[in-house]
């Protein structure tokens, strides 16, 4: 045999030999790579990771929670150039190959073979890709591309390109947490995918290779030459003309960071959801792409976060300059780029922005914001009346509040001018709730929620003072009291078995001597809230107030609790005067209305237990049903009651109540806490406090129906405003974080009330008048000075009383001369 012939018959043999080996070499890998590979069929109900969402009542949206930006958006909606920009980096053969394109993968080994490179391009088709993104690691490796490869044709089989392309798009990561090209495209250029320009979708189309290093932001050269191979892709494959790519190309890269809009600023309710929402669906909830609906009233929220801040402004100028927030030792050769970097973690407080003191001449100061804008004080842009160049240094950190005049209509918008300012040093929390079922119509927890994440109105428990009044009333009504009752305010002492003395004070240090409860209540009397506490038992009001949502572990087993030294949180106490607004029925505050899955089915959907006045029966288990006997023209309350003397007129009659609505089937009934009549009482005593008493500022809103209380501590640490108006209940907490006193006479109805009326000023537009009409059960009397019974032609007080009182109308408790003292058993504050 020639030569040549034996070299070829060998060679021949030496191929057959290596394909042999190489095909045992792929057996040996598929037998031991296929069976641990996934079912691709999972991929047909596979779920994006996608935040949370958090909605106003109205839709408005709230909040956004999650790691990533995602919006998974379905093939049909990705416009054609936008995939076809795509295909043209990524896999130009997509629609024709079966998962591997193998001349990719010959080019590949080529390229291995021929080059000392250990990683070269090609070879990875889209569905290799999807492959690799859901079931596979990073790892480079012959095994793992292997499993790439089976897994791809596998995934072809039992997915349409179209669903394999969708999957594609909505997996990739596009760098600063945006991930899926619909969030991509709301990020970098802040539009929906049908909105974008051929530039942008090729921008766009160029991020998934380098998502880190080469996106818009990062690297706006790098961005920009792959973006123009990506045009050059296109127009070879005749996507697009050469002429649309040319005008693609001349289009500067523009891409800018784009936050998804929150339209309602209300983040201490947005983290009460995200709290809420963990803790009943684990951690996933931040990545299934809930829509959680609240009760939040996006006007309301608004008027609640503005009158927090212009009341605090308000008190803050009250108190002065209180020096600046931080000082920054700035050498000379420090310049403001310098400066600025000083300010990298200090976050802007309520529209108020850091800023550091670069230099203070007579009377200018010129400043660097965290912009690295550059602004100048003049000395009318000052802290009150006095000039900022008397008040900062070079170095000092200090805080500026945009203001912008406002311009003509034919006039270009006047550029921004800024005036000196600063954080106030109290906090502030407001709750504002419906009592009929108790959804949160607002919540605001502080001043700025970027300065302080705690939550003073559900964390925060301080003394509520006198505005925690209303409930000993009531229990006290429920011991036979009423609104004409006497009690004496004079001083009283009382001892412990230890032998400690306590001797509680009035807020103005005088004594009125015999008064009636309703007068007690709008001058807010210390004494007498004291003497009717003791006169009714500790034990029993402390069971008794707990009727009203109140932990009893939580209220004081001593006198000092008629004076409001129970710890409570300001929503506890909107809960507490809810009761009072319904007619007696103790509501559960809730905010979360409704949670829909990614795909719009509800998931959750709230059934509040809702206040009904004609449901159920009294908190004594009587049924409200109208019994009276009229005599003469006396009332003398029902068959077998009270035979003293009552006045009563046709229009004095409590009106009947209307046949109760016919209530749905699934329709949960708040349970009853206090009598109606002890509701409405205390509502009547409530409405004078305004209109006579300690809250008389907030006649200004010219309102019938509005009534509340103010509450202040001792040294005045805490100053309080609970009311009740329209459809509404808010309460209104003012204090400092760490309990130091507010200044002189910062009162209830200093420092919280008017941020109270600024609220119900918006809350109260346009609502009806709160009626409040006496129930069933209860008759109109006129009391005598001393407080007994009188005909009501020779004068006296009329009151609205229960029929079951009239026998046990009391005088006022008198305790004689200041020897004589009860002992209080568990005195342990004072």
């Amino acid at each position: 045999m020639p030569r040549l012939g034996r070299l070829l018959r060998w060679a021949l043999l030496a191929f057959a030999g290596v394909f042999l080996l190489g095909m045992v070499g792929l057996g040996v890998l598929y037998y031991l790579v296929a069976p641990k590979l996934p079912d691709v069929e999972t991929l047909r109900n596979v779920e994006m990771q996608e935040p949370m969402y958090v909605y106003a009542r109205d839709g408005r949206l709230m909040g956004l929670f999650g790691e990533t930006r995602r919006y998974p958006i379905a093939i049909e909606a990705v416009p054609d150039r936008l995939k076809k920009a795509f295909i043209a980096i990524e896999d130009s053969r997509f629609y024709h190959h079966h998962g591997v394109d193998f001349k990719g993968v010959f080019r590949a080994v080529w390229l291995l073979a021929t080059t000392d490179n250990k990683r070269v391009p090609g070879g990875s088709t889209i569905t290799q890709q999807v492959a690799r993104q859901f079931f596979l690691s990073s790892e480079y490796s012959y095994t793992r591309k292997l499993a790439e490869m089976l897994l791809a044709m596998r995934m072809e089989r039992e997915l349409s390109k179209d669903e394999i392309f969708e999957l594609y798009l909505n997996k990739s990561f596009f760098g600063n947490r945006a991930y899926g090209v619909a969030a991509a495209a709301e990020f970098y250029y802040g539009k929906k995918l049908d909105q974008l320009t051929l530039d942008e979708m090729a921008s766009l189309a160029g991020i998934p290779k380098f998502p880190s290093s080469g996106n818009p932001l990062s690297n706006p050269e790098r961005a920009k030459q792959r973006r123009d191979y990506i045009l050059d892709r296109m127009t070879d494959l005749r996507f697009i003309t050469p002429a649309e790519a040319a005008n693609a190309k001349a289009a500067p890269m523009h891409a800018t960071p784009h936050e998804r809009p929150v339209e309602v600023y209300a983040p201490y309710v947005a983290e009460m959801v995200r709290q809420e929402m963990v803790a009943r669906y684990g951690a996933e909830a931040l990545t299934k792409g809930y829509h959680v609906t609240t009760t939040i009233d996006a006007v309301l929220q608004t008027a609640a976060d503005q009158a927090i801040r212009d009341g605090l402004a308000v008190y803050d100028r009250r108190h002065g300059w209180h020096g600046v927030e931080k000082h920054f030792e700035l050498p000379a050769q420090d310049d403001a780029a310098t400066a600025r970097a000083r300010l990298a973690n200090i976050a802007p407080q309520a529209g108020q922005l850091p800023a550091v003191v670069l230099g203070v001449s007579d009377t200018q100061v010129r400043l660097v914001l965290g912009d690295g804008t550059q602004i100048e004080l003049g000395p009318n842009q000052g802290w009150g009346d006095k000039s900022p160049a008397s008040l900062v240094k070079r170095g000092d950190m200090v805080r500026v509040q945009r203001v912008t005049a406002a311009a003509a209509p034919d006039q270009p918008q006047a550029a921004p001018s800024y005036k000196l300012d600063q954080l106030p040093r109290a906090q502030a929390a407001l709750v504002s709730l419906e009592p009929s079922n108790g959804a949160l119509r607002a919540l605001s927890g502080g001043f700025s929620f970027a300065g302080n994440k705690f939550n003073r109105a559900t964390q925060a428990r301080r003394q509520p003072g006198s505005s925690f009044k209303p409930f000993v009333y009531a229990a006290a009504f429920e011991r036979g009291y009423n609104p004409a009752s006497i009690v004496l305010d004079a001083p009283v002492v009382f001892k412990d078995r230890r032998g400690h003395l306590w001797r509680p004070q009035n807020d103005t240090g005088n004594f009125a001597g015999p008064m009636r409860l309703r007068e007690a209540m709008v001058q807010s009397r210390n004494l007498v809230s004291v003497r009717l506490l003791d006169a009714i038992g500790v034990d029993f009001a402390r069971k008794y107030i707990s009727q009203f949502g109140f932990d009893q572990e939580q209220l004081p087993p001593n006198l000092s609790m008629s004076l409001g030294t129970a710890s409570l949180t300001p929503l506890s106490m909107a809960r507490g005067y809810a009761v009072f607004a319904n007619g007696g029925f103790r509501i559960t505050p809730w905010f979360i209305d409704e949670v829909k899955d990614r795909d719009g089915a509800i998931v959750f959907k709230e059934k509040p237990a809702v206040a009904c006045r004609e449901c159920g029966p009294r908190a004594n288990g009587s049924i409200a049903t109208p019994a009276s006997n009229v005599v003469d023209g006396f009332d003398l309350g029902p068959a077998g009651g009270a035979t003293a003397p009552v006045a009563a007129t046709a229009e004095d009659k409590p009106k009947p109540t209307a046949v109760p609505p016919t209530s749905s089937a699934d329709m949960v009934l708040a349970p009853r806490a206090i009598d109606d009549r002890t509701a409405y009482q205390i509502v009547s005593m409530l409405r004078d406090v305004v209109q006579r008493g300690t809250g008389t500022a907030a006649k200004v809103l010219e309102r019938e129906d509005i009534g509340g209380k103010t509450g202040s501590t001792n040294d005045h640490r805490d100053a309080w405003f609970s009311g009740v108006g329209g459809p509404l209940v808010t309460t209104v907490w003012v204090g400092r974080d760490g309990f130091e006193s507010l200044g002189y006479r910062e009162y209830g109805g200093k420092a919280a009330l008017p941020i109270w009326i600024d609220y119900m000023r918006v809350a109260l537009k346009d609502q009806p008048l709160a009626v409040n009409e006496p129930p069933q059960g209860m008759v109109k009397v006129a009391v005598g000075a001393n407080g007994a019974l009188v005909p009501s032609e020779t004068g006296g007080v009329l009151e609205w009383v229960k029929h079951e009182d009239l026998e046990r109308m009391q005088a006022y408790v008198d305790y004689g001369p200041e020897e004589t003292m009860p002992a209080e058993e568990s005195f342990d504050i004072f």
